[in-house]
């Protein structure tokens, strides 16, 4: 009971960015509660990835995933292109607290000094940075290459 109120916690506060953002993108007002219910079944999609001891960056692939297909499915649904519905609702799985942890190492490094401590987690925090966003990219990316490729695959 606890675990399954906290996903519910977890999605309410996934969904007030998605739709902050899709406020800020001018996403048309009909699709906001979409771009709502598609951060929250994302970020608890990714959070249920997780609790099954996923890594992040393949959780966050496949959390993108189940975004990305269900807003390709509401823009054939509503005539919107799926950016209208998908681009918001990833925005609460963008990885800031890894980011901000390297570039707080990169600060204590030139305050400090150089520590291999230090260097080790830059390192490691950029390298999460880096492959969470290129999860989220090809996760965003593959339903469209799949759904709208111009030419057959062979």
């Amino acid at each position: 009971m606890v675990f399954l109120l906290s996903l519910l916690d977890d999605m309410f506060f996934a969904a007030i960015p998605a739709v902050g953002f899709a406020l800020a993108f001018n996403v048309p007002p009909k699709a906001l509660k979409y771009c709502a219910i598609l951060g929250a079944l994302g970020h608890v999609t990714r959070t249920l990835l997780l609790h099954i001891n996923v890594p992040i960056v393949f959780a966050t692939f496949f959390a993108t995933c189940v975004i990305g297909f269900i807003g390709v499915h509401l823009s054939h649904r509503y005539l919107a292109h799926p950016k209208a519905f998908t681009v918001a609702a990833i925005i609460p799985m963008i990885p800031g607290v890894y980011a901000y942890k390297a570039m707080i190492s990169i600060v204590q490094i030139h305050h400090y000094g150089y520590s291999h401590e230090l260097l080790e987690q830059m390192i490691s925090s950029f390298i999460n940075t880096a492959f969470i966003l290129g999860a989220l990219v090809f996760g965003l990316a593959l339903p469209g290459l799949i759904f709208y490729r111009q030419k057959p695959v062979v």
